[in-house]
């Protein structure tokens, strides 16, 4: 390889690399990794009555869609 081309490999690399540490400086700064709150709510949230309700949900989501394909497959 010629030496440019080694050359512009390394510009190249070292501009991608400060741009990715830019973008994690900016990131930790502006608080886009900051998540008070996820394991507050998981904690509060996960009682029985809770999952209860979560389970229903996902029994009546299978049994509408059940429904919509029982309606596409039978003609009118």
């Amino acid at each position: 390889m010629d030496a440019w081309v080694i050359g512009m490999m390394i510009f190249i690399s070292t501009l991608l690399g400060a741009f990715g540490l830019f973008a994690l400086i900016w990131g930790l700064k502006t608080g886009q990794f900051d998540d008070t709150g996820k394991f507050l709510d998981g904690a509060r949230f996960d009682g029985e009555e809770e999952l209860k309700d979560a389970v229903m949900m996902e029994q009546k989501k299978k049994e509408l869609e059940e429904r919509r394909k029982d309606r596409r497959v039978m003609p009118n």
